[in-house]
């Protein structure tokens, strides 16, 4: 109920932004082509739906596929950190710093050495996706408590059953955590590889609505990008709540023992 009341609290004050910006663009009489009224833009939405619905699947697709390497790479790769210490020591410090690297800068690079292709936009929303999954793992993995180590080890546990039947569960939210975070990254990094090169996808219909001056249709794409990002956020956490449901509740139960 409480959480109900929250979410609809939130609708409301965005509904009330909406309003504002709805009253500022008539009363100012703002032309059209500098900043649309929200009315215009959800019309000129519904009006382009038609060619817009493919140019958003194929950005939903490129999302989805780069958001899963990502998570693969990004798990990957922290569990290779996590278990050997000579290893994370080497990369660590790189890995910090690639992020201090922008990603438009590098991205026509990628187009250079790998063409316009599937590969470089794929590579860039890896790119985007990659950090804070591993972060996230790399924190769920430390965090796991001390006793339940000193006890796996005094039961005869290998390093990798202790791992994998203990440190690696206990991590879910954490990584979970990052995949959030790693989702909404994802549909902004498959938009900024399509500006680079794509015939079809929100950034291509963006970069085309800029260039012929219709910010209404700036403004749709803009809005099924927050959306899209939304959405998948939304699914990971309903696939959170499925894999580590009853987590919180045996939590609960030991401390009462």
């Amino acid at each position: 109920m409480k959480q109900a009341f929250q979410k609809g609290r939130t609708i409301i004050f965005i509904a009330f932004l909406l309003f504002i910006w709805e009253l500022v663009v008539h009363v100012a009489e703002v032309p059209h082509w500098l900043l649309p009224a929200p009315s215009r833009i959800l019309m000129e939405g519904f009006q382009s739906y038609p060619t817009f619905l493919p140019n958003a699947l194929a950005t939903v697709q490129l999302a989805i596929l780069g958001l899963a390497i990502g998570i693969v790479c990004g798990l990957t790769v922290a569990i290779v950190l996590h278990r050997f210490s000579f290893i994370r020591e080497l990369f660590y410090p790189i890995l910090i710093m690639s992020q201090n690297i922008p990603i438009l800068v590098l991205a026509p690079l990628l187009i250079i050495w790998f063409g316009f292709g599937l590969l470089p936009k794929l590579i860039i929303i890896c790119l985007v996706c990659f950090f804070p999954i591993v972060i996230a793992a790399m924190d769920g993995f430390r965090q796991t408590s001390p006793e339940l180590k000193h006890y796996f080890a005094m039961i005869g546990a290998t390093t990798s059953q202790t791992f994998w039947k203990l440190e690696w569960p206990h991590a879910y939210p954490a990584i979970f955590s990052g995949v959030k975070i790693a989702a909404t990254y994802s549909v902004m990094g498959a938009v900024i590889a399509e500006w680079l090169g794509a015939k079809k996808g929100i950034g291509v219909y963006m970069t085309l609505a800029q260039s012929s001056f219709r910010t209404d249709r700036v403004f749709v794409a803009i809005f099924a990008i927050v959306l899209l990002s939304l959405l998948l956020f939304s699914s990971i956490r309903f696939i959170e709540k499925i894999m580590v449901k009853g987590r919180g509740n045996h939590a609960q139960h030991s401390k009462h023992q």
